[in-house]
C-alpha cells in the first residue's frame, strides 16, 4: 500500500508540472500511466484524471496569479461559453454519432498542431498588435505579463472574439457529448485564434479547466470512481508539480513549450480521428 502510495504521488508530481507548464491539466497523462503501467480500472482512473485536473489547476492557478500572468478576465468570458456549450452537448448526448464529431475535433487538432508548427518555424512570438479589437476593448480582455524568459514586460492585445468562443463553445459540447478534457482546446483558442502569447494562453487555460472539471467531480464521487487511496496521493504529488511546473515555465522560451505541445497535441488529434474509426491508439 505504502509503495502504490508513493508510486501515485511521483506520477502526481509529473502530471502536475507537465499539465501547469502546457495548460492542459494531468488528466491525459495519468490516464494512460495508471491504467497501463499500473493495471487500475479504467473506470478509477477517470476519476483519478478528474482529480489530477482540478489539483492542477489549484496549484497552478495560485502561482500564475501572483504573477499575474493569467488573464482572468479572458477565462471567465471564455468559460461562459464552454458551460453553455457542455450544457447543450449532455443534453444532445446521442443526437449525433460520436465517430463524427471524434473525427471533426480530431482533424481541428491536427490541423492546430500544424498552425503551431508555421509559429515555431517564424522563430518568434506575433503579438498581432496592428488594429485594437473593439470587442476586446470593450470587454478590456487586453493584458499584459512579464516575461521572465526575456526580462521584460510583454504588452499584447485580444483579437477574434467570436472565433475565440465559437471554439470553446465547440470545445464545451465535445466535452458534453463526448465526456472529453479539452484543455488543448482551450490553449488552441486562445493562442492560435485570439493571438494571445503562449504563455498567458497556458496559464490562463490552467484556471478555466479547473472550473469545468470541478462541475463534474460530484457526479464521480458519489458513483464511485473516485478512490481516497488512489486520489490523496496524487492530488498531493499534483500539487507539489503544479507549483513546480508553474515556475519553470514562466522561464522557459515560448518555442520550447511550443516544441513540448506540438507533439501532445498531435497525438490527441490523432487519437480521436481513429477513434472515429473504430481504432484505439
Amino acid at each position: 500500500m505504502l509503495h502504490t502510495a508513493l508510486l501515485m504521488f511521483l506520477v502526481g508530481v509529473f502530471a502536475g508540472t507537465l499539465g501547469a507548464i502546457l495548460g492542459i491539466g494531468g488528466g491525459m497523462i495519468i490516464t494512460p500511466i495508471v491504467t497501463l503501467a499500473m493495471g487500475l480500472d479504467i473506470k478509477y482512473a477517470i476519476g483519478a484524471s478528474i482529480i489530477a485536473v482540478i489539483a492542477t489547476s489549484s496549484g497552478a492557478t495560485i502561482a500564475y496569479l501572483r504573477d499575474d500572468v493569467l488573464n482572468l478576465r479572458v477565462a471567465m468570458f471564455l468559460e461562459i461559453a464552454t458551460t453553455i456549450g457542455a450544457i447543450i452537448g449532455a443534453l444532445l448526448t446521442g443526437a449525433m454519432s460520436p465517430a463524427v464529431l471524434y473525427f471533426l475535433f480530431g482533424s481541428l487538432l491536427v490541423f492546430s498542431s500544424w498552425n503551431m508548427v508555421r509559429k515555431l518555424r517564424a522563430g518568434k512570438e506575433v503579438l498581432h498588435e496592428s488594429q485594437p479589437d473593439k470587442w476586446a476593448e470593450f470587454f478590456k480582455l487586453n493584458s499584459s505579463y512579464y516575461d521572465k524568459n526575456l526580462h521584460k514586460q510583454v504588452d499584447y492585445q485580444v483579437k477574434n472574439i467570436p472565433a475565440g468562443l465559437s471554439i470553446m463553445f465547440g470545445a464545451g459540447l465535445a466535452s458534453g457529448m463526448l465526456g472529453i478534457g479539452s484543455g488543448a482546446f482551450k490553449v488552441m483558442a486562445m493562442d492560435n485564434a485570439m493571438h494571445m502569447p503562449l504563455k498567458p494562453s497556458s496559464a490562463t487555460s490552467n484556471l478555466m479547466m479547473g472550473v469545468t472539471a470541478a462541475a463534474s467531480a460530484t457526479v464521480y464521487f458519489f458513483n464511485g470512481s473516485i478512490k481516497p487511496f488512489i486520489a490523496v496521493p496524487l492530488s498531493l504529488g499534483i500539487l507539489v508539480g503544479a507549483a513546480i511546473g508553474s515556475r519553470v515555465m514562466q522561464h522557459l522560451p515560448s518555442r520550447v513549450i511550443r516544441m513540448i505541445f506540438i507533439p501532445i497535441l498531435l497525438y490527441l488529434g490523432l487519437q480521436m480521428i481513429f477513434k472515429a474509426f473504430g481504432v484505439t491508439i
